[in-house]
């Protein structure tokens, strides 16, 4: 071995002569006698040889000059006059396509002196990744709505809760019970759920009074919106609480005495469920006891002859709420 190549077993006739030196043994004969020769992979010509009267048994060698010698093979080439792709391809025992890719190039044009890669592994040309569109965070959930209700007569916190679509121990959360207790007036707060108007019915327990009586008991009441308070009144000039009952009742033509607060209180039983044209009654305001009374018209709402003039009034009220004692209806509108 020489430089890593093997010697070739060839039989050169001249000097002159082409040799294929490729798959040989390690010694070539010339015409004179035995000489050893430095093998290529391909066709080589025995140039300038020493030709002449070998000692039998010796050696003598001769220099070669290759034909079309082999590249070595290194992992680069460069480019000579008359180089094309596909014979550098050839040369090296690859394809075009496979320079082209270790190179990056797209077409067939070479140069003089272009280094090539002509072996190894092309490079990847790692883009950098597509950033991640952003995404916003989706908005937080709007809190469910918070409405209230005002407990009357007959309630219980599992009649309010069957009617809200809620538990009662989510109602005795929201309103920090400690127990199941509570009373009329009461304003119970209520988170989520299906509202419930107080007008609408929670659960009817009472038959609402005519439709007709309570359209007309409400038109005339508001028909008196603005009328000054006056204690003792009675009529469009002037009312207190109980008498603008008596005059708003009478003129749907539903009769009722002339009597105070107490008097309409003994006259009417409670509702669970009301209804507009029902009586809205309040304790403890200017003396302990039942003490003023107001017609419920709906939207948790009353009107009476409070405070200076006719008017109407929530029962969310900062003051009326707490004063708050009981819906009812009169006996004539049974």
């Amino acid at each position: 071995m020489i430089d890593g190549r093997s010697f070739v077993n060839v039989a050169c006739a001249s000097e002159s002569q082409t040799c294929n030196f490729a798959g040989q043994q390690d010694v070539a004969y010339g015409a004179e006698g035995r000489y050893s020769i430095r093998t290529l992979s391909g066709p080589a010509s025995c140039s300038n040889g020493v030709f002449g009267d070998p000692i039998p048994g010796t050696v003598k060698s001769c220099s070669l000059s290759t034909a079309a010698s082999a590249p070595a093979q290194t992992g680069t080439y460069t480019v000579k006059g008359g180089d094309t792709l596909s014979s550098i391809a050839r040369s090296h025992s690859t394809t075009v396509a496979k320079i082209q890719q270790l190179n990056n190039i797209s077409g067939s044009t070479i140069h003089p002196g272009q280094k090539l890669k002509v072996a190894g592994t092309a490079q990847v040309v790692v883009s950098a990744p597509t950033p991640a569109p952003t995404v916003t965070a989706p908005a937080p959930a709007p809190a469910p709505a918070t409405s209230t209700y005002r407990v009357v007569g007959g309630d219980t916190l599992s009649k309010i809760s069957r009617s809200y679509n809620v538990s009662v121990a989510q109602l005795m959360s929201w309103n920090n019970l400690n127990s199941s207790t509570i009373h009329v007036g009461q304003t119970l707060r209520i988170q989520g759920g299906a509202t419930v108007s107080p007008s609408s019915p929670v659960q009817v327990s009472n038959p609402a009074p005519a439709a007709s009586k309570a359209g007309q008991v409400i038109s005339i009441a508001r028909s008196q919106l603005g009328v000054p308070y006056a204690w003792g009144g009675t009529t469009a000039s002037g009312f207190d609480c109980s008498g603008y009952l008596f005059y708003v009742y009478n003129r749907a033509g539903i009769t009722i005495p002339r009597t105070n607060t107490i008097g309409y209180y003994a006259s009417s039983f409670t509702v669970s469920s009301p209804q507009p044209g029902d009586l809205v009654f309040f304790k403890n305001t200017y003396r302990p006891g039942i003490s003023h009374v107001g017609i419920f018209i709906g939207n948790n709402s009353f009107i009476h002859a409070g405070g200076d003039r006719v008017q109407i009034t929530n029962l969310n009220d900062s003051y009326w709420g707490k004063h708050f004692d009981s819906f009812k209806r009169l006996n004539a509108m049974r």
